[in-house]
């Protein structure tokens, strides 16, 4: 069984006919750990929606190992008004993350209805499994939808911002649980953050996405290469200010 699941090869991604980013190469392995960050407008969403098939690379290849292909990737898009007023219960929304694996119209079978409790108890939302959506707090309903996409698909998570719009208890909990769903589930998260230190602290991988160049590394890797560029950075503004005394 091959260990990658997804490569990018010198991914282009065009968004409303302008270019976001260019150039993007990474490649994300069985239980990786990446985080993808970069500042508004350089693409990271655009990247999460080509992986989904959403949208089309506008240039470059992106590879897929086969058995996403057969059972879906499991998708946490941004938050919306429309999640929040979801007219379903908490076990309903959870369960319709099995529409692609193994229902029968709108019947789910014993092994859908046994994978979403599980992943109800594991991320701790099965005590208001009969209560509507609607009604929780934003930090229990995106442990709802965690567990909706875990049910989608347990061997490849997309996380688009999962912790904006949260308090720091509850963004603490949500990180708390994708960490346990990749280190004790074995279930790969491509995750987008804002949170830079996030990045470092929880993934393995980084994909640093700016416009024109991107930067994919091991968090080690990618903390070196800051370093570097402030450090080149320095000397410039030393440089400059050397020149303008003269």
């Amino acid at each position: 069984m091959n260990d990658i699941l997804i490569t990018a090869d010198r991914v282009t991604l065009a968004f409303d006919g302008h270019t976001a980013a260019e150039n993007v190469n990474f490649t994300l392995g069985r239980g990786d750990y990446l985080c993808v960050i970069g500042e508004n407008g350089s693409g990271k969403s655009t990247l999460l929606r080509a992986v989904t098939g959403e949208v089309k690379p506008a240039g470059g290849k992106l590879t897929f190992a086969p058995e996403l292909r057969k059972q879906g990737i499991g998708y946490l898009p941004q938050q919306s008004k429309i999640q929040r007023d979801f007219p379903a219960s908490v076990r309903e929304v959870v369960v319709s993350g099995c529409i692609r694996r193994d229902s029968f119209g709108l019947f789910w079978n014993r092994e859908s209805k046994e994978r979403a409790a599980d992943y109800m108890k594991l991320l701790k939302v099965d005590a208001f499994a009969d209560k509507s959506f609607g009604e929780l707090s934003g930090g229990q309903r995106q442990r709802v939808l965690l567990a909706r996409a875990m049910c989608a698909s347990d061997t490849l998570i997309l996380l688009d911002e999962p912790v904006n719009g949260l308090d720091p208890e509850a963004a603490h909990e949500m990180y708390h649980a994708v960490r346990m769903l990749n280190r004790e589930r074995g279930c790969a998260v491509m995750m987008v953050s804002h949170d830079v230190s996030c990045a470092l602290r929880e993934a393995d991988h980084v994909l640093s996405m700016c416009r024109g160049h991107s930067f994919y590394g091991t968090v080690d890797q990618y903390a070196a290469h800051e370093r570097s560029d402030e450090e080149i950075d320095e000397h410039r503004h030393h440089h400059e200010h050397h020149h303008t005394k003269e």
